[in-house]
């Protein structure tokens, strides 16, 4: 008789010890992580870019970037704020309005990157600057209407949650998506869109549809950007710079937790500690008093290591194929 063990994916036990160690250092340093309240809030602050990056990861996963995920979120957030304008009748269609614009933006990144060929670094920047440009016309800088008291709720709100007390819908909403991802990447497709950033051809010879596993990863990546747009524009108001810089965050986050750049290998779960790691990590940088400046040279730093890293194992595996295949000619 077999017993089933638990068994991390590949990848994820480095920045689960990175998590650990930041933890412990907020720990040290905070007064205020001396209590589970204080993780709690943490996460619940976290929440969105996990979101993000849990998005970013299915498009990296398959071989792409989406950049266009931070200019979505102010779009989102810009836009339930204009409609909703303080009515608290016009909430549940309003959240269903963003979530449809999130699928409809991330359709129309997938539509141009797989059947017009145009890389997605390209498409995804393009995808940011009309919508940022969108946002600034409307607006003039200065958004206006106001957020209806139920949309707040999912970001800044709480449920009394029998056993464990009051958890942050954020932090629900939060483990749900990690989890229904960690499933999802489980079953067929999901190995399938791995296996599409690893080796696309091998994919289309073993009857796979690449463009339709891309063109998911980037309806997913959208759809997931709408959500944290829904729990950002509750926890953080509303600001025509809500969303400015989040794309480069979830990059970050993902790649710190292990997802290789170009594709092929990753884990969703190492993802979302990515960008847990992260914003443990800016928060002890803000605790011992070091400037704000410095989160962007991190995230540099980070991206950087990252594509060096992708860069040499393409290069090793390059080297490596030619004695491959002669070895096992006759």
């Amino acid at each position: 008789m077999t017993t089933w063990r638990p068994r991390l994916a590949e990848g994820t036990a480095p920045v689960l010890v990175v998590l650990v160690v930041l933890l412990v250092g907020l720990a040290i340093t905070g007064p205020a992580f001396s209590e589970p309240a204080g993780y709690l809030a943490l996460l619940k602050r976290a929440a969105p870019l996990m979101i993000l990056a849990v998005g970013q990861f299915f498009v990296i996963v398959s071989g792409g970037f989406d950049l266009s995920v931070g200019a979505l979120v102010t779009a989102g957030v810009v836009i339930a704020a204009r409609v909703i304008d303080g009515q608290e009748s016009a909430t549940a269609w309003v959240i269903l309005l963003i979530l449809g614009f999130g699928l409809l933006v991330g359709l129309v990144n997938g539509l141009i990157t797989t059947k017009l060929l145009v890389p997605s670094f390209i498409v995804t920047l393009g995808m940011l600057l009309v919508l940022d440009g969108a946002v600034w016309l409307w607006t003039d800088g200065a958004p206006r209407g106001a957020l209806s008291a139920e949309f707040r709720m999912f970001g800044r709100g709480e449920l009394d949650v029998p056993l464990l007390g009051e958890i942050p819908w954020s932090v629900l909403i939060l483990l749900m998506i990690v989890v229904a991802a960690a499933l999802f990447m489980r079953g067929g497709t999901g190995r399938a869109l791995v296996a599409a950033g690893d080796n696309e051809n091998a994919v289309r010879l073993s009857g796979g549809r690449v463009d339709r596993l891309r063109l998911l990863a980037f309806v997913l990546s959208g759809l997931l950007a709408a959500v944290a747009a829904i729990l950002l524009g509750g926890f953080a108001g509303v600001s025509a710079q809500v969303g400015s810089g989040l794309e480069f965050r979830a990059i970050t986050a993902v790649v710190l937790g292990g997802v290789l750049l170009g594709g092929g290998r990753g884990s969703v779960v190492a993802a979302a500690a990515g960008a847990l790691s992260l914003e443990a990590l800016f928060t002890l940088l803000n605790l011992l008093g070091v400037a704000g400046a410095l989160e962007s040279a991190v995230q540099g730093v980070i991206i950087i290591a990252a594509v060096a890293y992708a860069s040499l194992g393409a290069g090793l595996r390059h080297r490596l194929r030619p004695r491959a295949t002669s070895a096992s000619s006759p």
